[in-house]
């Protein structure tokens, strides 16, 4: 996943400050990374000694324990995001009080996370060996400032809202060679800054093509005022304010079909980013979401729930034979992908399957993105977020070749513009925007004239 072009010290190894109170554990990490090619220059055994080493050290990356004593993984986060800022990847157990504190720790400014390696030697050691190699060398190249961006121009949930009802007239497509400054900035992007300047993506509008058109005809429409009432208190604050923030048409006069499909896909950085592209589609577009977001098994079930919290939609983890209406989002779980089938009625019906990964991951990007261009029917809409690799750009140019629209999240707030970047000089990207105009983007599609 990870490649030279990507490298923020090309030609350099990865510096890693190790901490977790158990010396076993920090031995088995150091070793692992090391036998990665990763440069292991500090250990810490509590958040406490975490602060100090990463103040020597100045490494490139930290890997963080959640429990141990005087200073847990939560207060060394924050301390460390406001005293040095550098990517933090959390070690995380499978159980479900560790992926509720993982969540936590993102919020807190962690940049991403994996499983925590067992104690035992087994024969699924090389494939946990290359899975944290991989995580370590992605949050090492996290541009922290882009986060900081994010967070700056409104996070999920309510503050994100209120943001949004104010924003004014913010720029919404912008090219992918924004100039980055601010707070401590780890880059991994290369090139890529003619693809993104291109004229289509600078305009400010979508661009349908001959067959993004022919996916709109013959829809019947829906308005958003006639759209039936929520359930639940927090679903009907979602949707009211995602509507006000939408794409500029007051809810009352925008018009969408009866159904839409809406696919994003993101990796490292792209938790947040998720949250708030959700949090901004009202239930009146009628929208059939699929999200794909590059997480462990055990720990997607935990996200949709967050998803559902900060949405107008109805989020669960997928079930594979499921099917999905309008109104409702659907996560991949970990460890799954995730195809779409139709039937006779033209209904998405949802599979799961346990096939090799693609591009080293499982769920892959490519794989839902690719059978929702075979299968969904009416307007159909993919969105590419941030992370490193090159996942989803196939499944973009398979959307784009057949009549749908495309979106990239832009450099200025991609914690990582790797797959967004590549999307891009591939040709296949619609819209380049920010994160907090891809809801807006998304809307302007599905609005029908």
């Amino acid at each position: 996943m990870s490649t030279a072009s990507e490298r923020g010290r090309e030609g350099q190894s990865t510096r890693a400050v190790i901490v977790d109170d158990s010396r076993f554990m920090r031995t088995l990490i150091r070793s692992l990374l090391e036998e990665g090619g990763v440069d292991v220059v500090g250990e810490a055994s509590d958040g406490s000694e975490a602060l100090d080493a990463v103040r020597e050290h100045d490494p490139d990356v930290v890997t963080m324990d959640i429990e141990m004593p005087a200073m847990n993984g939560l207060e060394a986060v924050e301390a460390i995001m406001e005293d040095h800022p550098t990517p933090v990847l959390m070690l995380s157990a499978h159980a479900e009080e560790d992926a509720d504190v993982t969540f936590e720790a993102l919020d807190r400014g962690a940049v991403d996370f994996v499983t925590k390696p067992g104690g035992e030697v087994t024969s699924s050691m090389s494939r946990v060996k290359r899975e944290l190699v991989e995580k370590v060398e992605s949050a090492a190249r996290v541009d922290l400032s882009a986060s900081a961006r994010v967070s700056d121009r409104g996070s999920t949930g309510s503050r994100t809202r209120e943001s949004d009802r104010s924003g004014g007239t913010a720029e919404t497509t912008r090219s992918g060679s924004a100039t980055r400054s601010g707070s401590r900035t780890r880059s991994g992007s290369a090139g890529g800054t003619d693809a993104a300047e291109s004229p289509s993506r600078s305009s400010g509008t979508s661009t349908d093509g001959p067959g993004g058109s022919s996916r709109r005809r013959g829809q019947r429409r829906s308005t958003a005022a006639g759209g039936e009432a929520d359930a639940g208190a927090a679903r009907d604050a979602a949707s009211e304010s995602a509507a006000q923030s939408g794409a500029g048409t007051p809810a009352s006069a925008a018009t969408y079909p009866d159904v839409g499909t809406l696919v994003v896909g993101a990796s490292t950085g792209g938790p947040a980013v998720v949250e708030r592209v959700l949090g901004g589609l009202p239930r009146e577009a009628n929208l059939r979401i699929l999200v794909v977001q590059h997480m462990p098994e055990g720990f997607t079930t935990r996200f949709a729930s967050r998803l559902d919290g900060r949405s107008a939609y109805s989020v669960t983890e997928a079930e594979s034979g499921e099917r999905i209406e309008p109104g409702e989002a659907r996560v991949a779980p970990g460890g799954h992908h995730l195809l779409t089938t139709s039937d006779r009625k033209g209904r998405l019906k949802l599979e799961l399957t346990d096939t090799e990964p693609i591009h080293g991951v499982r769920p892959a990007i490519d794989v839902t993105m690719a059978s929702a261009a075979e299968t969904a029917e009416g307007p159909l809409c993919a969105v590419l977020l941030t992370g490193m690799g090159r996942d989803g750009v196939d499944g973009l140019k398979r959307i784009s070749g057949g009549g749908g629209h495309t979106i990239a999240q832009d450099e200025e707030t991609s914690a990582i513009f790797g797959m967004p970047r590549r999307a891009i000089e591939a040709g296949c990207v619609a819209d380049v925007a920010p994160a907090e105009r891809i809801a807006e983007n998304t809307l302007r599609y599905f609005e029908e004239e």
